[in-house]
């Protein structure tokens, strides 16, 4: 397929590195919480439950700003929205510190993923802006590896080693600064969509009349429907995990505070290597098979998990576990939803999937999670992990190829009523 403008490679870099840091510290701003769990526990009396509650909300305060937000950001450019809410978490960052009750907990959190939820569909609009065409996939994979990376990697180790030297409300503060430098060089250099040479339409479909802009358009395209099921199904697996493993290493292998950091640190490792990996594989493969393959080893990695108990063989099949997880997950929101849709939805589409995932997927998983461990046992958290990645390979069975190569004949078969070119 021709690319007929040259292509602005030093504003790729450039967007690329500041998108990454961008979010490397929503991942760690997000997750950083979740290791201090068994401490946080103690100190406010808190239930398995109550640990669930904190997650979820998170989870639906950041899907319904990534449903909002990523209108505004397709209507008036995705520098504002991205600035704005860097600033807007960073700064929030250090509250959960603050908190003295499940209440307070709760409520700063909410807020916290009101502003990381915006930013999530306008910084992956922006990727796809930024990156040549033939790398999409791979500088999507790139971006999304940085929030497991700093969220799931480091924020293990970090937060367990600060506690030898500081008490667990202080650790959010270290968020803040880099935060801040980071909005300020993305005012700078991240140019809003009409500015970008080359942009992504060249490998899409001309952009398509007004009245395909309306929001509800993104629903008429079958892969977005579908991207949103999927998500339900790939963000429970992720957040059963992310909220319940180290309560599980704790209360149920009975590891201590910093074997639990270590081993978790495979969470973060599996989910940047599988973002990186199986993104940059789908360029060459194709997106359905890869989301295919990722969906199955994941069931089958998260049985084997339920069934290991000694640090190195949980180590391994958690990282496994999160590799393909997270593979599939940004394969969702990123390709598979932007390259389903005309440019000017591209933020909506991807907007949709990471809402919608996050309210159900993100949102209730967690909290039903909790109420399992509380019930029956935290070590039956991973049948419904298991569950939801087997329903998860069933939706990816129905998908249609979205790989630039292959899906302009199909994209635009499915282009809604009205549309020029149809």
């Amino acid at each position: 397929m021709q690319i007929t403008a040259a292509w602005d490679s030093r504003y790729e870099k450039k967007a690329i590195v500041l998108l990454c840091l961008g979010f490397g510290l929503v991942g760690l701003d997000r997750f950083m919480i979740m290791p201090l769990f068994p401490v946080i526990q103690r100190a406010l009396h808190l239930s398995y439950r109550d640990l669930g509650l904190v997650t979820g909300a998170l989870s639906i305060s950041w899907g319904i700003a990534a449903l909002v937000a990523s209108r505004i950001s397709d209507r008036i450019g995705h520098r504002q929205v991205l600035v704005v809410s860097l600033l807007v978490f960073s700064l929030l960052a250090g509250l959960s510190g603050l908190a003295t009750s499940l209440l307070a907990l709760v409520a700063i959190r909410a807020v916290m993923g009101l502003a990381e939820g915006a930013f999530t569909p306008s910084s992956l609009a922006a990727t796809v802006e930024a990156a040549k065409p033939q790398r999409h996939g791979l500088m999507l994979g790139v971006q999304q590896a940085a929030m497991p990376l700093f969220g799931m990697a480091l924020a293990p180790i970090l937060a367990t080693q600060l506690l030898n030297v500081l008490d667990w409300r202080y650790a959010f503060l270290i968020v803040v600064p880099p935060g801040l430098l980071v909005a300020w060089a993305m005012s700078r250099i991240i140019r809003n969509p009409v500015t970008v040479k080359g942009a992504s339409s060249a490998t899409r479909r001309a952009d398509p009349t007004p009245e395909a802009h309306r929001l509800p358009s993104v629903y008429s395209y079958r892969n977005v429907r579908l991207n949103i099921l999927g998500m339900f199904c790939w963000l429970t697996c992720l957040n059963v995990l992310t909220a319940m493993m180290p309560s599980y290493l704790i209360d149920g292998l009975h590891y201590g505070m910093q074997q639990m950091g270590f081993v978790l640190s495979a969470m973060g490792l599996g989910c940047a290597l599988g973002s990186f990996v199986l993104l940059g594989l789908s360029d060459r493969l194709g997106r359905k098979t890869v989301l295919l393959g990722s969906a199955g080893a994941t069931a089958l990695a998260v049985a084997a998990l339920s069934q290991v108990s000694s640090p190195g063989w949980v180590f391994i099949f958690l990282a496994i576990a999160c590799f393909f997880n997270f593979g599939a997950l940004t394969l969702t929101t990123g390709p598979l939803s932007a390259e389903s849709v005309p440019p000017a939805l591209v933020a909506s589409a991807c907007g949709v999937a990471v809402g919608f995932g996050e309210i159900f997927g993100g949102g209730v998983a967690p909290m039903l999670a909790g109420m399992v461990a509380s019930q029956w046992g935290i070590g039956h958290i991973f049948a419904l992990a298991i569950a939801a990645m087997v329903i998860g390979l069933v939706i990816a069975s129905l998908l249609r190829e979205t790989t630039p190569e292959t899906a302009e004949v199909q994209l635009v078969a499915e282009m809604p009523p009205g549309v020029p070119g149809e």
